[in-house]
């Protein structure tokens, strides 16, 4: 076991017994001061995650001079926008951990003019301050549009058993995301906030990364081989996200809790910087929101 993913693991349990400490003193009458029985024993907890969680972010940060990006090809087709790009800052998600540290997100945006069918401007849903609270997954242009395999490569991991839930695009769906949600992922692991996944070995060291597919949509299994283009899943919304979208990076190793990021760039695009539309290919037809029930 590497120090990282011990570093990993020692962060998860110490949630688990922070956890456990509180439950127990809602729950159990223990004998002498509350500062002795629980306080004093969860600052303590404390004090270990955050030097955890330090110590996790620091052995995840590459060494060195940067390596040179990785070329490959775009992971999806159409018109597409791109958020928390390493194009704007490094790590683009404000961490090293789980080989992020040149992770991009990026949504699919209808065609320029586009309309549904009843004649109506076709558009991604704005984010709302209240209302309304949550949206289904099919209001979103990006949910079910393909993804695709950014090389010729070998799949080491395919993760698709995960529910897609609703968009969490308001301040209160937000606010319960960032406070409860995303720390019992955190807990959870890897797995949990990748959602469902797909991890492909490019070779020579360089993995690639595509986490929140939609459940069910994954069609290559660990073990399989694919061709660059090749499709391989679909865009969902499972794991720790706001709205159907895909999460993409590489890394230097197969698993996200002992990798560090490696930079990329996609030809025929480059890095794209956050907010820049760009388009691949052929575009992607927009969905009509309401015309298919929420996702589970």
């Amino acid at each position: 076991m590497s120090v990282r993913t011990a570093l990993a693991i020692a962060q998860r349990l110490s949630w688990v017994v922070l956890i456990a400490l509180m439950i127990s003193e809602s729950v159990t009458d223990l004998p002498g001061p509350g500062w002795a029985t629980t306080l004093l024993p969860a600052g303590v907890v404390l004090v270990l995650m955050v030097a955890t969680m330090t110590l996790q972010t620091r052995a995840a940060a590459p060494r060195g001079e940067p390596r040179p990006p990785v070329e490959v090809d775009p992971p999806v087709a159409g018109r597409w926008t791109a958020l928390n790009s390493p194009a704007d800052k490094v790590p683009s998600h404000g961490t090293h951990v789980y080989g992020q540290t040149y992770a991009i997100d990026i949504v699919a945006e209808p065609e320029a003019g586009a309309e549904f069918g009843d004649g109506e401007p076709a558009a991604r849903p704005a984010f709302r301050r209240l209302w309304p609270l949550l949206r289904c997954n099919q209001a979103f242009p990006s949910f079910g549009a393909p993804l695709l395999a950014v090389a010729d490569a070998r799949v080491v991991r395919a993760s698709d058993g995960q529910r897609d839930h609703l968009s969490r695009n308001s301040l209160p769906a937000l606010a319960y995301l960032m406070l409860i949600e995303g720390t019992v992922r955190s807990v959870a692991g890897v797995h949990r906030v990748l959602g469902n996944h797909v991890i492909l070995d490019l070779g020579e060291g360089t993995y690639a990364v595509y986490a929140h597919a939609r459940r069910g949509s994954l069609q290559v299994k660990a073990g399989d081989t694919v061709r660059a283009g090749q499709r391989i899943g679909r865009v969902g919304n499972s794991g720790n996200t706001t709205e159907p979208h895909l999460h993409f990076h590489l890394m230097d190793g197969p698993d996200p809790d002992d990798a560090r990021g490696i930079p990329f760039t996609w030809r025929g695009v480059g890095v794209p910087g956050g907010g820049e539309t760009f388009t691949v290919g052929e575009q992607v037809a927009p969905a009509r929101p309401g015309d298919v029930g929420a996702a589970g």
